[in-house]
């Protein structure tokens, strides 16, 4: 690799971790209620919404009636969003007339805007309008990272209070990360995007005159925008079809890395979140460089993968060492694994080259990323959530090998906190293979495929990881746009989604109930290096021991097979 690739492979995590920790510092004090420097800006605004929607800003909720609020204005916003879609033939802002969506692709789109996987099973620019872009898929993608925030921060609050019924309010929460946390970063970024060249405009597509005299319809519209709350919000859902592959939406180099660290800011920067709100910032560290290393490891051995080039090729004389396949020259592999790493790292899903072109260790570690639960800083806030069921997971098993009651963050930690952090851990997995199993053994399923074997096998396990794991990008080889993976991969959207978000809400109700217990001599700390090497191991041995006989069966037969000169 050249000097230039090695130096990005470097600073973005410096980078990201320099940015993160004071985003996370003032996300805590965003959610304790404390004064910020955009206060005097903000507060009037929400005071007036408060008033607008009745809310009492001092009220707390239970953990069931945080969670109650939390499912009706997602389900609502689901609604909305469908009806829209049916409708929007008759609706303005409509320059190229583009009539109802399918049915089945109109309930897929709004589950999956709705849940913040942003799985597109349709080419956006010739099938959404400008109303549909703005004010159904950019809301929801402001609404759906919103949920998953606050649902970490309550989870949170369940560690910090004690004897306590109440786990905060959840309009508060939303309007608070809407207001002081997504709306701000989201106007930086559009107004960065715009300077940059990506279109912003409510003009109706370019015609354009070709070299040969011909004529090529260019689609432009309210991108940047979109673009800003995609990645902010880790949503992933492009205005075009080629997403951040698309030069009107990721045009520059700079435009790329801004868009890959606004992708992973705000879920690096919840970590640090977590230990200003417990006051206990080693903690926060803790978590973080979890993350951090599960991340790095994964990002290495992509890297090596694809810096290798494909064996084939390189038998035949054909390439130079690289696998460029499906990537851009004006970004190149480096650039492009980590975007991919970053997006599968996160629920974001948007993309800057095509997964379906990666080789097969590459996929590998893509499917990896998603498969154990989008856990590695994952979506913005189920991504914590993911990783505090696999810290309780491990403070189990630290428990049963020093013969104690586990304790994690000051709470005890019981059947119930243990039954809901298995839920959260295994539901997604189960609900992988199951589908997965169905799509493989049906016409239906297998009808879609781009390719046959261990690739075609491939594509459909990373088709039903992406959307149970909330992510939304895809291999890009599977025609999903039929009534089969419509309506299978919205069931495995919404069922990944709410697995996630009502159980963790469970747990912090359970464990907000409780007293807080003084650390002792015999308390396993949760904030030392072995506690990291523990939790990274549990979350690498539960993904293997689950994916293991299904990965050697794909990707890793795969690249078995491409040794020895056999392709799909």
């Amino acid at each position: 690799m050249t000097t230039g690739n090695w130096l990005c492979l470097i600073l973005f995590p410096l980078i990201l971790t320099i940015l993160a920790f004071p985003m996370g510092e003032y996300m805590a004090k965003v959610f304790n209620g404390g004064r910020t420097f955009l206060t005097p800006v903000v507060a009037p605004v929400e005071r007036f919404l408060y008033r607008l929607f009745a809310v009492d800003p001092n009220e707390e909720m239970s953990w069931k009636t945080y969670a109650l609020s939390l499912v009706l204005f997602n389900v609502i916003g689901i609604v909305v969003l469908f009806f829209l879609q049916l409708i929007q033939g008759l609706l303005p802002f409509n320059p190229q007339k583009f009539g109802a969506v399918r049915w089945d692709t109109a309930l897929n789109t709004a589950i999956s805007f709705g849940t913040n996987t942003n799985w597109q099973a349709y080419s956006g620019e010739q099938t959404m309008s400008y109303l549909t872009q703005m004010l159904g898929l950019t809301v929801q993608n402001f609404a759906s990272a919103a949920i998953g925030i606050v649902a970490v921060i309550a989870v949170i609050r369940g560690f910090i209070r004690k004897s306590s019924a109440a786990i905060g309010n959840f309009w508060v929460d939303l309007n608070r990360c809407v207001l002081y946390v997504l709306l701000p970063l989201v106007i930086i970024l559009s107004l960065i995007l715009v300077s940059q060249g990506v279109v912003q405009t409510l003009s109706p597509s370019i015609t354009a005159k070709t070299m040969e005299g011909g004529k090529q319809v260019i689609a432009v519209g309210p991108v940047a925008s979109q673009v800003a709350i995609k990645q902010i919000g880790t949503n992933g859902g492009g205005f075009f079809n080629a997403n951040s592959s698309h030069p009107l939406e990721n045009p520059t180099p700079l435009t790329d890395f801004l868009e890959v660290l606004g992708l992973m800011l705000i879920a690096a920067a919840l970590p640090f979140a977590l230990g200003a709100m417990l006051k206990n910032r080693r903690q926060g560290f803790a978590i973080f460089a979890a993350m951090m290393i599960l991340y790095l490891a994964g990002l290495g051995i992509f890297a090596w993968t694809e810096m290798q080039g494909n064996p084939l090729l390189e038998k035949a004389g054909i390439t130079s060492g690289i696998n460029m396949e499906g990537k851009e020259t004006r970004l190149g592999v480096i650039q492009s694994v980590l975007f991919a790493h970053s997006t599968t790292v996160t629920s974001c899903g948007a993309v800057n080259s095509m997964h379906d072109s990666m080789l097969p260790l590459s996929g590998l570690v893509l499917m990896f990323n998603m498969a154990i639960g989008e856990v590695i800083f994952g979506g913005v806030g189920t991504g914590l959530i993911g990783m505090i069921s696999y810290a309780i997971l491990t403070m189990f098993l630290a428990g049963l090998m020093i013969g104690r009651t586990p304790e994690f963050m000051g709470k005890k930690l019981e059947l119930f906190e243990m039954v809901m952090a298995v839920v959260i851990i295994i539901s997604p997995a189960i609900l992988l293979l199951i589908l997965s199993s169905v799509a493989i053994s049906t016409q239906a399923g297998i009808t879609s495929l781009g390719n046959a074997g261990p690739h075609g096998l491939s594509e459909i396990i990373y088709a039903f990881a992406s959307a149970s794991g909330n992510n939304g990008s895809a291999f890009a080889g599977l025609n999903a746009n039929t009534i089969f993976y419509n309506l299978t991969t919205s069931l495995a959207m919404l069922i990944g989604r709410f697995s996630t978000i009502i159980p963790a809400l469970a747990i912090a109700g359970s464990l907000a109930g409780k007293k807080i217990v003084p650390a002792s001599i015999a308390t396993f700390p949760t904030t030392s290096v072995l506690f990291i090497i523990m939790l990274v191991s549990v979350v690498i041995v539960v993904g293997a021991l689950t994916f293991f006989p299904v990965f050697t069966l794909g990707p890793l037969l795969e690249h078995l097979l491409l040794a020895i000169g056999k392709t799909f």
